[in-house]
């Protein structure tokens, strides 16, 4: 959906782009995320998804060997939402869970969740990531 490098290294560090809840070639939670208790479960799973897109450009990066990430360094998430939408970290939350379920104590990062009124392909959630690997 653009013309860009999924992931860019500087040294240690590499710059992840971001990432839409797109599995098999489609987005598969789209539109605005609602703030009710089922909205904010649905944009959970798609920021999960986000994740683990975010995980497989990370691994290419890492030449596949995920050991040699030393930390998540920051998150950056998006979501679709209507004006006013007070849950955006929330949602957000369903990405940082994955990053802390593979990586540990090392998978905690500083963060921004941002609501926002439109996404690549309509998607309901999208992240981005910044990680430092050993040397």
């Amino acid at each position: 959906m653009g013309q860009f490098l999924p992931f860019r290294r500087d040294g240690a560090t590499v710059y992840l782009s971001g990432q839409v809840c797109e599995w098999d070639g489609s987005v598969t939670y789209v539109g605005p995320v609602l703030n009710t208790p089922e909205g904010i479960e649905a944009g959970k799973k798609a920021a999960k998804i986000c994740a683990l897109n975010l995980i497989y450009r990370l691994r290419q990066a890492c030449d596949g060997d995920l050991d040699r990430v030393d930390c998540v360094l920051k998150l950056g998430g998006f979501v679709n939402c209507l004006s006013g939408f007070p849950s955006s970290p929330l949602v957000i939350n369903g990405a940082t869970e994955v990053f802390i379920a593979l990586f540990g104590e090392e998978g905690w990062h500083a963060r921004t969740a941002v609501g926002v009124s439109g996404l690549p392909g309509n998607a309901s959630v999208e992240v981005d990531a910044i990680v430092r690997l050993r040397s």
